[in-house]
C-alpha cells in the first residue's frame, strides 16, 4: 500500500521505516526536510514530501505529530484529501500541565478523546486509534519473551479497523478491537500508564500491554 505519514519525529520515522520493511511505499511529511537528510540517507526507501503531499500520496495516512498539533496538521491537505481514507491516529493529548507524581496531564476533558475531536473535525475520514500506547522503540516487531503484545484499537469503520489490524499483525502485534471512537477515551490514557515507570522512576526499559483471557 501507499502510506503517507504526517509528522517526522521519532514516531513518524519509526513507522515509516517499519512500513518500508514490510513492503509498503512510504511518503514522510515534514515542514523541514533538510533536518531529515542523514536519516533519509539510511532509509532510502522513504520519500520525503510536504505534509499536504504526503497526505495526498497515502492510501493510508498516519498521523504522527504532537497531540496538540494533530487537528492543525491535516488542514494543509484539507478534508477532501483524507475523505474515505483510513487514518491511523497514533497520538495522545499530552499537555495541560506538568506530570504529577509521574502521571502525565492531558488537555482533553475526561469524557472526550483527541480522536473524537479529530473524527468530528474530519467526519469523512476513517480514523483508527493505534500505536499510541507504546514507545516508538517497540512499535515495529517488538520482542517480549516470545509473546506478542496487544495493541488496543478503536474506530467507527469496521473495514478500516480490519486494515489496521492486518498492519499490526505485520508489525508483530495482536490487535484488540475495543469498539467505536468513544473507546479512545480509555485507550489514550494507556499512554499515561505506559509512561509512569519512565517519568516517575526513570525506567524506560521496553514494555507493552498484553490482554490475557
Amino acid at each position: 500500500m501507499k502510506v503517507g505519514i504526517v509528522g517526522s519525529g521519532a514516531v513518524g520515522q519509526t513507522l515509516a521505516a517499519g512500513f518500508v520493511k514490510h513492503g509498503h511505499e512510504v511518503a514522510l511529511g515534514t515542514r523541514e526536510p533538510a533536518k531529515l537528510n542523514d536519516w533519509v540517507a539510511k532509509n532510502p526507501g522513504v520519500k520525503v514530501k510536504s505534509p499536504a503531499d504526503a497526505t495526498a500520496f497515502g492510501e493510508i495516512v498516519v498521523l504522527a505529530v504532537a497531540g496538540d498539533a494533530a487537528l492543525e496538521a491535516l488542514k494543509p491537505a484539507g478534508a477532501a484529501a483524507i475523505a474515505g481514507k483510513t487514518v491511523i491516529d497514533a497520538r495522545n493529548p499530552i499537555g495541560g500541565g506538568p506530570p504529577v507524581n509521574g502521571v502525565l496531564s492531558f488537555f482533553t476533558p475526561q469524557n472526550e478523546s483527541l480522536m473524537e475531536q479529530l473524527q468530528k473535525a474530519y467526519p469523512a475520514a476513517r480514523f483508527v486509534k493505534a500505536f499510541n500506547s507504546v514507545g516508538a522503540g517497540q512499535m515495529v516487531n517488538p520482542e517480549f519473551a516470545g509473546a506478542r503484545p496487544t495493541m488496543f484499537i478503536c474506530g467507527n469503520d469496521g473495514n478500516a479497523k480490519t486494515t489496521v489490524a492486518q498492519i499490526l499483525d505485520q508489525f508483530g502485534w495482536d490487535a484488540e478491537d475495543m469498539g467505536a471512537v468513544e473507546a479512545a477515551r480509555a485507550i489514550e490514557p494507556l499512554c499515561k500508564l505506559w509512561c509512569i515507570p519512565g517519568i516517575g522512576r526513570n525506567d524506560w526499559s521496553p514494555h507493552a500491554f498484553k490482554l490475557l483471557r
